[in-house]
């Protein structure tokens, strides 16, 4: 089993910047593709960045490619995402999601069932 609690959400200017962080307690954390999925109102969940066990595969949405960085720090069990340049259009509440397997191909990042466990989100808010 694996519990995943995010922080760092807030309320930000357009063209600012904001840190999430992901925190995992269980193991699996040490043996889990990573990532973060995004909710606007009205809107479906949607993929926004995944990194692999080893941080040498990582995955971005197109929409936010270039201005969001993931990494990880395993001895933290912890997963980033770095937000700059941020716009109105990424406010959502942003969940953090875990695999069970160290390593899938990149293509499947962004599948939702590719991750049985999710946290309980963080809202992001940017106000123009």
């Amino acid at each position: 089993q694996v519990q995943l609690v995010e922080s760092g959400g807030g309320l930000v200017q357009v063209g600012g910047s904001l840190t999430l962080s992901c925190t995992a307690a269980g193991r699996t954390f040490s043996s889990s593709v990573m990532g973060w999925f995004r909710q606007a109102p009205g809107k479906e969940r949607e993929f926004a960045a995944a990194v692999s066990l080893s941080g040498s595969s990582i995955a971005y949405s197109s929409s936010v490619k270039g201005r969001f960085t993931i990494s990880r720090d395993n001895a933290k069990n912890t997963v980033y995402l770095q937000m700059n340049s941020l716009k109105p259009e990424d406010t959502a509440v942003y969940y953090c999601a875990a695999s069970t397997e160290g390593y899938f191909s990149p293509t499947e990042y962004a599948r939702e069932d590719r991750y049985p466990y999710w946290g309980q989100g963080t809202q992001v808010t940017v106000s123009s």
